[in-house]
């Protein structure tokens, strides 16, 4: 009698049945290519018939996830700011012996965020479709800025608390320090103009110094 060997693989799906992984890698999947053709195309000219054929999925199921297209894209630049962001570590990493040099740690780690390729293309595309979406500058905001924000007003609180710096709103100086610091340089890239290394470290020093002088002590 020959012997019976016990049968040790997973039980296979039913067929139609999704295991909850690849229905996992399937909304990644119909995320990316969402976000591929807004980039590329924009939303007006964007189309769900697109998108879906590239994804192999039936318009019936994207609209079963998304009720329009406006949602898909909400989706898919929430999904984009969320693969743009950085970790706490990688901001914490910005901290160095000096305050200055702190400040220009956050600076480069934003503007090179932003500035690299991926960012700039979905940093454009929000710029251009708040005028439709405005909540979408809200949720880039609250993904991948406001993590670094709360870390700098900690700094500056604690710089502050130790009479090293005069500042009454940590949080309002941080938001301001990105706008004054960060926001020129990244403008400048946006618009299709190049900043040579050199040219981005000369910018950033000066607005720095002339942040730090004016939350002086008086």
């Amino acid at each position: 009698m020959g012997i019976m060997l016990e049968d040790t693989h997973p039980a296979l799906p039913k067929a139609g049945r999704p295991t909850r992984e690849q229905a996992q890698a399937r909304q990644v999947a119909l995320l990316d290519t969402a976000l591929e053709h807004f980039l590329d195309k924009g939303y007006e000219s964007a189309t769900i018939e697109g998108i879906a054929a590239d994804v192999n999925m039936t318009k019936r199921t994207v609209y079963a996830k998304y009720p329009d297209k406006a949602a898909l894209f909400r989706a898919a630049v929430r999904h984009g700011t969320e693969a743009r962001a950085v970790g706490a570590e990688v901001i914490a990493a910005t901290r160095r012996d000096t305050l200055e040099d702190t400040l220009i740690a956050i600076a480069m780690l934003r503007i090179g965020l932003v500035g690299e390729p991926a960012g700039a293309k979905l940093q454009r595309l929000i710029n251009t479709e708040s005028y439709r979406f405005p909540d979408i500058f809200q949720t880039y905001y609250d993904i991948a800025a406001l993590p670094t924000v709360r870390f700098l007003a900690q700094i500056l609180e604690e710089e502050t608390e130790a009479g090293r710096l005069a500042i009454g709103d940590a949080m309002l100086a941080a938001n301001v320090f990105m706008s004054m610091v960060v926001s020129g340089p990244v403008r400048f890239i946006l618009s299709g103009n190049m900043l040579t290394a050199q040219d981005i470290d000369r910018r950033v020093r000066f607005a720095v110094d002339l942040f730090l002088k004016g939350a002086e002590p008086r």
